[in-house]
């Protein structure tokens, strides 16, 4: 993962499935957007426009692969077939962000 983000290559979007208060408790993974899952589970359905309405940036295009990680995995497990579903190819971080900060990963705090 650490490779992914220090590289950005540009078919993954590294989405953080978690809700924005954590983000803002704990930071994220540079280079992730956030699309809460739990509060927003109609996200990767809802028109374009709406998209970026509530999240502040375009949505992902479709040959993009999705990168999503959470706290612990389930989440992001969720949100990955949620988008699956929507018609995106979604690859799941394991570990997630337990994992990320245990290994010493680096954290913003910058987020949309």
């Amino acid at each position: 993962m650490k490779k992914l983000v220090a590289e950005q290559p540009e078919e993954y979007i590294i989405v953080d499935a978690r809700e924005r208060g954590e983000l803002v408790q704990t930071g994220t993974i540079p280079s992730a957007v956030n699309i809460p899952i739990a509060s927003s589970p109609d996200s990767f359905q809802i028109h374009n426009e709406d998209f970026e309405d509530r999240f502040g940036f375009e949505r992902p295009e479709k040959d993009k692969i999705l990168l999503f990680f959470c706290k612990a995995g389930v989440r992001s497990h969720a949100a990955a077939k949620l988008a699956r579903d929507a018609g995106w190819k979604t690859a799941e971080y394991p570990g997630s962000w337990v994992d990320w900060v245990a290994k010493g990963g680096d954290i913003t705090h910058s987020f949309n």
